[in-house]
């Protein structure tokens, strides 16, 4: 099933391609420097890479596909859980073992890791050459040239002002006809799992004018879809007297304050034909304005990711999530009450928290039975340093207990994913076609509103066209169809 991972110690979902990465592609305009990233870890993280990309472009750097061509290497990291961190190491030892033969190689340790560790990467470990957290990127052409002269360069500080706002990014690995969009950084949340706050600093949001400016262009551009970014999305809130920022027009008339309710708005209008989803929102902050702003527009998909972590009161408040197991399903039912039983619903779960017992483990799996999620991710806990937990609880489940329950969770989503996918067949969904299915190019593959993936034969459909789709079977992790007229 490929929304369920299984015997990985990752903590949230907004990191769940942690062990995974992307690269740069080929883009040559006759620069004079070459530059290759890597990007470990949530989808912030690919965003960052972007603005990256198109900081460093400005400042004479094509990006690379190939990074024995590139004259700076980049690693932009996570620090969600030692093994993310370990796979960057090894990594940079690799790139290392390139730098004794050509020493002029820059490499670079952007985001969480480069955050968390600091100076320790350049003085004791000295794998790289420049540092830089994630809200340091406009600084990386004096970095690089610092290091290029033979200094070690480091900047990690954080701000509470910095969104990149007026920086357009450079679209990295794109398929044409998805795009990230990032409305705000940082977390003002202190969940005691999570070193996220610790990283990426506090919680700002960005102009809602920019985002739109943004959205904009990118439906220009032939994009259909647009995600908006945040580590928790329902908290957005700009104003233009609070930020201290001016309106790009002054034409353009605004409430005194734009939330995330009225931010969707400002985007899902933009054209019909343009798909907006979000990520993430948290429980204690999603609104029934949110819920009825995604029930009046259709081009709004019909999902939401909403991490619950535990079904048990007690572990939750250890957990620091600020809500408790009613709170969580008095939201559900709200979801289900204004979008329906076909709104797409998944959610985070952590396995072995500290001191949880198997009756606290049980509340996880009941709740799983209560809501019925459409899929998960689903991890055991590990400890991160630094973290609230890390100073104040004693990770205290052993490892066994902790896998033992973390494959009952899995198990339990599995028939559930299972379920709420059979309720789908028979009826005609609209899916929005991404490309060719990795197992056959007889087949493409696009997503419904509810964000699952529907596979179709492939007939005379492209990617980036609207389908109706009838659908005709399913597995846990899959919808096949066939289109209707």
């Amino acid at each position: 099933m490929e929304n369920i991972i299984k015997d990985i110690d990752i903590i949230s979902a907004e990191e769940a391609q942690a062990c995974d990465f992307k690269t740069t592609v080929e883009e040559n305009t006759g620069k004079s420097k070459k530059l290759y990233i890597e990007s470990y870890g949530c989808q912030m993280n690919f965003s960052d890479s972007e603005i990256v990309a198109s900081i460093m472009k400005d400042n004479g750097f094509d990006t690379t596909s190939e990074f024995e061509q590139a004259d700076v290497i980049f690693l932009n990291t996570c620090s969600i859980r030692d093994k993310a961190e370990q796979t960057v190491r090894k990594r940079l030892t690799q790139f290392n073992t390139i730098k004794k033969e050509r020493p002029e190689l820059t490499i670079g340790v952007l985001g969480c890791m480069a955050e968390r560790l600091k100076e320790k990467l350049l003085e004791e470990e000295k794998l790289v050459d420049v540092v830089v957290g994630p809200d340091a990127y406009r600084d990386l052409p004096n970095l690089v040239s610092q290091a290029e002269e033979g200094s070690k360069a480091v900047n990690t500080f954080l701000s509470r002002e910095e969104t990149y706002a007026d920086i357009a990014p450079v679209r990295l690995n794109s398929n044409g006809i998805s795009a990230f969009i990032s409305i705000m950084r940082g977390c003002d949340n202190m969940c005691s799992f999570c070193v996220v706050p610790f990283t990426r600093g506090r919680e700002r949001s960005r102009d809602p004018h920019s985002i739109v400016k943004e959205a904009q262009q990118l439906f220009d551009q032939g994009y259909k879809e647009v995600t908006l970014l945040g580590q928790n999305v329902d908290s957005y809130k700009w104003s233009a007297e609070e930020n201290n920022k001016a309106r790009l027009n002054k034409k353009e008339e605004v409430s005194n304050i734009v939330n995330f309710a009225n931010l969707l708005e400002m985007v899902a209008v933009i054209s019909p034909e343009l798909r907006v989803r979000f990520s993430t929102s948290h429980p204690k902050d999603i609104t029934d304005e949110v819920l009825y702003t995604m029930k009046k527009y259709d081009n709004i998909c019909k999902y939401i990711h909403l991490p619950v972590q535990s079904g048990n009161s007690r572990v939750l408040d250890l957990m620091n999530r600020t809500y408790d197991r009613e709170w969580y399903l008095e939201r559900v039912s709200k979801i289900r009450e204004i979008l329906g039983e076909e709104c797409g619903i998944s959610s985070d779960m952590i396995a072995g928290f500290c001191t949880e017992t198997e009756e606290e483990h049980q509340d996880t799996l009941s709740v799983m039975d209560i809501v019925k999620f459409d899929f998960s991710y689903m991890f055991y806990y590990s400890e991160r340093p630094g973290t609230l937990a890390a100073k104040k609880f004693v990770d205290d489940i052993p490892l066994e207990i902790k896998k033992r329950r973390l494959q009952e969770i899995i198990d339990k989503q599995s028939k559930l994913s299972l379920e709420r996918n059979l309720l789908d067949v028979g009826k005609i969904q609209e899916i929005l076609v991404e490309g060719t299915s990795k197992r056959s190019k007889e087949q493409l593959k696009g997503r419904n509103s509810a964000n699952k993936v529907v596979i179709i034969p492939a007939g005379n459909l492209k990617a980036g066209e609207y389908a109706k789709v009838k659908i005709t079977d399913c597995t846990p992790a899959t919808l096949f169809g066939e289109v209707v007229a």
